[in-house]
């Protein structure tokens, strides 16, 4: 590279995220054909549109590709054609949330989703978002003793209000989602189910985490954290067709991508999705998303013997947050800390946080990229000590 300043930063952060100990739960560590893909020629090509309705020339390869990277999205989650159809052009999980909105939810509409104190993301309608000032939010979160979703609360909630579009999916809520119980809401109130599985898509790819598919009108998902892919996002509908209108739940969101947030895609990032999608289609990323589960149950479970309090008292995902308050350490101070001393994790909120989210009561702790990295149960018992250390001292 002739940038000698580029190419400084590129090597420094290639070496330290060699040597530091990576727990944050929404990122990994993507292949080296992943990269390959990412930086290749398809960066130069602007593909505005679908496949054979492109607005400019040049596209028989980047509609070849397109073609693929969907076919791969529905291959991978057992998905039949006839069924389901699959927008791989979204820049990331944010317009992904917000195309689905645009196109099916009326304008002022209720969207039901995961308070962010919660457990929720920020596109779930939360008042910062746009998704919370063109959409009204129904909030919903968890039970404040076991610390996890109470479907009967929840349910009473959507009956009441009548949401538009109920949401299953979380960004730090540790526990199983159980999609079965939603659609129950969700038809109890009249309303689209939509499953955001940004976290959890690379478990359920590998079978170490029950599906959305049978029971969801649309499922969004980032491709950089479980699935281990390049930054990007999927969103996969439902061929049906939508309420009150002739445009199946398919097309509304299609329309809403492009020409409704988007223009052009990023062709060298539908490439990488491909790439992405075919290796974890492999039998040894069903053993990857395994150990990712292993991992985080025993990381959760040493802390917890060495006395932290862990939130809902575990995991049955890649990820878990931890009351690092209770101790009197903040969330902050004990992110700080940990980073000094190689281990990168996350200040979060837990729930019913009597602190600010810039300095919360807790910290998310996710095992995806340690994985990745080869490490295993023995390595979170020697993560689990090293932390306890380092909080305890700090």
């Amino acid at each position: 590279m002739k940038d000698k300043q580029i190419k400084e930063l590129i090597e420094r952060e290639g070496e330290r995220q060699k040597t530091a100990v990576n727990l944050i739960a929404s990122e990994n560590f993507a292949s080296a054909d992943t990269l390959d893909a990412l930086g290749s020629v398809f960066t130069n090509k602007y593909a505005e549109g679908y496949p054979r309705g492109r607005y400019y020339g040049g596209n028989e390869v980047v509609d070849e590709l397109e073609i693929l990277c969907r076919k791969r999205a529905l291959k991978l989650f057992n998905l039949s054609p006839k069924k389901w159809s699959v927008n791989v052009q979204p820049y990331s999980g944010s317009p992904a949330n917000l195309a689905v909105y645009l196109g099916i939810v009326p304008k002022g509409g209720k969207i039901m989703g995961m308070t962010l104190e919660m457990g929720g993301h920020l596109t779930h309608g939360q008042k910062v978002s746009i998704t919370g000032k063109i959409w009204k939010q129904i909030p919903y979160g968890v039970d404040k003793e076991t610390e996890r979703l109470d479907y009967e609360k929840i349910m009473s909630i959507a009956k009441k209000e009548k949401p538009f579009l109920i949401i299953a999916g979380a960004t730090s809520y540790s526990r199983k989602i159980d999609f079965r119980k939603f659609r129950a809401i969700a038809d109890e109130a009249g309303a689209y189910l939509m499953a955001d599985i940004s976290h959890i898509a690379g478990l359920i790819a590998g079978g170490a985490h029950p599906s959305p598919f049978p029971y969801a009108d649309v499922v969004t998902t980032t491709t950089h954290k479980t699935l281990r892919g390049p930054r990007g996002a999927l969103i996969f509908a439902r061929k049906s067709e939508m309420r009150n209108s002739a445009l199946s739940l398919a097309d509304a969101v299609d329309k809403a991508v492009f020409p409704g947030i988007q223009g052009g895609p990023h062709m060298n990032q539908v490439a990488a999705i491909a790439v992405a999608l075919e290796e974890a289609a492999s039998p040894s990323f069903k053993k990857y998303a395994g150990q990712v589960m292993k991992n985080a149950r025993v990381l959760a479970d040493e802390l917890k013997k060495k006395g932290w309090r862990i939130v809902s008292g575990g995991t049955d995902t890649h990820l878990f947050l931890v009351d690092t308050f209770e101790k009197g350490v903040s969330g902050k101070r004990a992110s700080d800390k940990l980073e000094e001393a190689g281990i990168i994790v996350n200040k979060n909120v837990i729930p019913f946080d009597s602190r600010k989210p810039f300095d919360p009561s807790g910290i998310r702790v996710g095992t995806s990229a340690a994985t990745t990295a080869g490490m295993k149960e023995k390595d979170m018992r020697a993560i689990a000590k090293r932390m306890d250390e380092i909080l305890k001292h700090q």
